[in-house]
């Protein structure tokens, strides 16, 4: 039943006005969300890299972000062979999407988001069972440019700054195979196991750019490993860090939000399984461990930045409804994300307790 009108009684007159702040950032939330969920149910025909691009212009033209989106050029001029390499199988041209918000203030958070707006899973192509799903593969990039519009509206102090890289992954005579060896835009080397672990591929030169813009810390958010649903299920986001302070940060922000994230852990030995004969690294370290290991090869592009990688493939997308969420894309973690600019905007990261 569609609620049409909601009223709230306060009887202390002394609190009306926080009642309504509150109110008011409930409804920019709400509205963030469902603007991540309409981007994620979107038909891959209806949202291609252009057209996702095209709707991140039209948010920031409306909350007053900065919007650059650069093509194909601009990213050869960068050096993202890894990008242009999941890039190489679509008809669809790749975007490089940036927001920029400039709150002001000590803190620079960088918010880095899976792009794919369809993944056949390229040469090592997907069962068909289920394919229709991967309309939603770029539920991560949703999710930023969603919490961009948020964070404007709510004007925190505080500078943010977000990069999507949006690409198909389709299979072609012009695909990357198998055993190919892309370069990364920080030089590192990749040797291709399996094309179809590609959205660490395009997060790594997502995540190189970020660096170089010197954030205090990068936040990366990506439908990336089915290995996270094995692990938590569609109850819980998957995180991985290299700075415990930023992560407790994370999980302060979630618990604000009340959606659920967990920690995995970061133990050397996991970067072990990712090493290559041919290259600097490989795509993907097999089945164990997978999510950990992902993030290890994500970890090669951030290097000493604080940076939390969340996993959100098991909660990217419900059957049917639960609890609070609707059937179809769920907008997480639109929310945490937001609630964390809040917080390091109050609280730099430097002075976290």
């Amino acid at each position: 039943m569609d609620v049409k009108e909601l009223v709230l009684v306060e009887f202390d007159e002394s609190r009306v006005e926080a009642l309504r702040r509150g109110v008011e950032r409930g409804v920019i939330l709400a509205e963030a969300a469902n603007f991540a969920r309409d981007l994620a149910n979107e038909p891959a025909n209806v949202l291609t890299p252009t057209e996702l691009s095209e709707r991140a212009r039209a948010l920031a033209e409306e909350t007053g972000l900065e919007c650059a989106v650069y093509d194909r050029p601009w990213m050869e001029e960068q050096g993202m062979g890894a990008l242009l390499g999941v890039a190489r199988g679509s008809e669809q041209p790749p975007k490089f999407i940036v927001l920029r918000y400039r709150g002001g203030g000590p803190t620079h958070l960088g918010l880095v988001g899976k792009g794919i707006t369809f993944d056949s899973g390229g040469i090592s192509i997907k069962p068909a069972q289920g394919m229709e799903e991967m309309k939603g593969d770029m539920s991560g990039g949703a999710a930023i440019i969603a919490a961009m519009g948020a964070i404007a509206r709510l004007k925190p102090p505080i500078d943010v700054t977000a990069v999507v890289p949006a690409t198909e992954n389709m299979p072609s005579g012009s695909a990357t195979k198998p055993g190919d060896v892309l370069r990364a835009m920080n030089g590192k080397t990749i040797e291709v196991i399996n094309t179809d672990a590609e959205g660490r591929l395009i997060l790594a030169d997502g995540l190189c750019y970020a660096r170089g813009l010197s954030p205090t810390a990068i936040v990366d958010v990506a439908t990336l490993t089915g290995a996270i649903s094995i692990a938590l299920g569609n109850v819980a986001v998957g995180a991985m860090t290299n700075n415990e302070a930023l992560y407790a940060r994370v999980r302060r922000a979630a618990e604000a939000a009340g959606e659920k994230v967990w920690q995995l852990p970061m133990y050397d030995e996991y970067k072990e399984q990712i090493k290559s004969e041919v290259a600097d690294m490989k795509n993907t370290g097999g089945r164990n461990a997978g999510s950990i290991t992902a993030a290890f090869f994500l970890k090669e592009f951030v290097e000493e930045t604080p940076w939390v990688h969340l996993d959100m493939a098991g909660v990217d997308n419900y059957d049917k409804e639960k609890g609070v969420m609707v059937k179809g894309a769920s907008g997480i973690p639109v929310r945490t994300l937001v609630h964390l600019a809040l917080d390091l905007a109050q609280e730099p990261l430097a002075t976290a307790k």
